[in-house]
């Protein structure tokens, strides 16, 4: 039996405008803030950097196209009530496939379970709107409006896609880092690049990489290496190898920068040193292959270099002053002879801090706390296991 409500016309035009401003509302906010830059990779990769993505038209022209195709879907079923929302599925799914680009895109292109979860999915669907069909055939007297029963149903069901969007999306913090620091460096804005994640201690070889470079224009490689979380190895430093490397900054113009570009695969310290010893190197080789040794916490090369490029005084990068300081308490016949007054105080104060606590965890808590952003604290508690 059918029972007919004087309202019901306005009750389902007023779900269909709550289903589709959350939709839109949540469409541009997930491409624009949040997969833009995931997005740019995956144009970038599959057109072989031909095109490029751009954030704004890309985004109002996806959102666009979903709601064209949830309009088709809505004339093909005619939910209007109770479960209006599942017309968005499609957009929805689509949506989720478009922004799950994977970390190793440029690798290898692949579907990854799509290719079965896609179909399952969307056959799911297509047996939720055949009961839909045949429940809205009874009309039940309700109240209509904001705050009616209809009206949270669909909203519970735009809420369970959209988290189900969120999930299946690429949300990986570092990855995310990367591709936007990649993408500022594109646009020349370095200090962008330097700028996203630098509040957060996850880190990857790839990221280490591309803030290295960034500091590099910059000219603050010295001053600002240690600042970030870092890798414990000097292979993460350039993209020699297909684990370190860049998706969306042509390489060439790192090994550009430095001075020139290898012939093969080399390990970035023998290419540092061998374009150093040909005379090809720019000055920023120099700083990278000092910070190579840091890295490697290779103190002994490290103070043997040094001379060779930086006069030993006040003028040395802040992570130069504070490796000798560190070198010269730890030799008893230093090739370099270093002292900075402020400096060694501080390591002092490192010495009593250590002392005060007996435990391990607690002892690297305190020094984590107050020494966080220096290299004494990079060289005695960060360890190979912390590679990635």
């Amino acid at each position: 039996m059918n029972y007919n409500h004087p309202n019901r016309n306005d009750s389902a035009v007023i779900v269909r405008v709550m289903c589709a401003v959350v939709f839109v509302v949540f469409s541009f906010l997930w491409l624009y803030f949040f997969q833009a830059d995931i997005l740019k990779v995956a144009q970038h990769v599959l057109s072989g950097g031909r095109t490029s993505y751009k954030s704004m038209v890309g985004t109002v022209l996806i959102t666009t196209s979903l709601v064209l195709l949830q309009l088709f879907v809505y004339k093909l079923t005619h939910l209007r009530k109770n479960l209006h929302a599942l017309t968005y599925f499609p957009s929805m799914l689509l949506l989720a496939v478009l922004t799950s680009v994977g970390q190793n895109l440029d690798l290898q292109f692949s579907f990854g379970p799509w290719l079965w979860l896609f179909p399952l999915l969307f056959l799911l669907w297509i047996g939720s709107v055949w009961a839909a069909r045949a429940l809205e055939t009874y009309s039940i007297r309700t109240f209509v409006g904001f705050f009616s029963r209809r009206m949270w149903i669909n909203m519970l069901l735009m809420v369970l896609m959209i988290i189900g969007v969120t999930v299946a999306g690429n949300t990986n913090a570092v990855f995310h880092y990367r591709v936007h620091a990649e993408a500022a460096m594109v646009d020349q804005d370095f200090d962008e690049a330097l700028r996203v994640g630098n509040r957060s201690w996850e880190t990857d070889s790839c990221l280490l990489m591309v803030r290295m470079y960034a500091l590099s224009r910059k000219g603050q490689l010295g001053d600002r290496l240690f600042a970030y979380p870092i890798i414990p190895s000097s292979k993460a430093m350039l993209p020699t190898s297909g684990q370190v490397r860049m998706m969306l900054y042509p390489v060439d113009s790192v090994y550009r920068h430095l001075g020139a570009i290898p012939r093969y695969e080399m390990h970035p310290m023998d290419y540092l040193r061998t374009i150093i010893r040909s005379g090809q190197a720019k000055p920023a080789a120099i700083d990278y292959l000092l910070c190579g040794y840091l890295i490697d916490k290779d103190l002994d090369a490290f103070a043997r270099e040094l001379p060779r490029y930086y006069k030993t005084d006040g003028t040395l990068p802040h992570y130069y002053r504070e490796a000798l300081v560190l070198y010269n308490r730890q030799r008893t016949n230093p090739v370099v002879v270093y002292h900075d007054a402020v400096l060694d105080v501080d390591y002092q104060d490192l010495q009593k801090l250590e002392a005060t606590y007996r435990v391990a965890s607690e002892r690297k808590g305190k020094v984590l706390e107050n020494y966080a952003n220096s290299y004494w604290y990079y060289y005695f508690y960060v360890s190979s296991d912390a590679e990635r």
